[in-house]
């Protein structure tokens, strides 16, 4: 039963996201943040959720995760995985966490969900989309 269920939940996986396996990134206004997430004090650096992908940004910076494709997904990190001190800064630069360090799940297409950055140290980050992580959908953010 539990092997039916992680195939279905797989192959589900795989459709939803696509075969693109490139996050890209392009810089846009600050005003584009939806109402949950703080107000954005820096530059917005939008990520494509389509696969794995690596973006550099500056401190303060907020990244905006898109789902382009519908389907569930959504950006969690892992807490072995960031700088020493970066927890605290993590919880308020992600608004709405299902778990910690775990943001909610965008459902459908141009679903935006935006982690800011600000008071975060510099450093590498390093995340996954938690239904798609076994398919490889991962991220590694460099504040610098």
């Amino acid at each position: 039963m539990r092997f039916t269920l992680l195939t279905t939940v797989v192959a589900l996986g795989a459709l939803a996201c696509g075969g693109d396996k490139q996050a890209s990134q392009t810089q846009t206004p600050a005003a584009d943040q939806s109402a949950a997430t703080p107000a954005a004090t820096g530059p917005v650096v939008e990520v494509k959720m389509t696969g794995n992908g690596t973006t550099v940004a500056a401190p303060g910076t907020t990244v905006k995760f898109i789902n382009v494709s519908g389907g569930m997904h959504n950006i969690a990190f892992w807490g072995d995985s960031i700088p020493a001190g970066a927890a605290a800064p993590m919880a308020v630069g992600m608004p709405n966490t299902i778990d910690n360090m775990s943001g909610p799940f965008l459902m459908n297409a141009n679903d935006t969900y935006s982690v800011s950055f600000a008071n975060a140290p510099k450093g590498t980050y390093k995340g996954y989309c938690v239904p798609h992580v076994a398919l490889g959908m991962k991220i590694t953010i460099t504040v610098q």
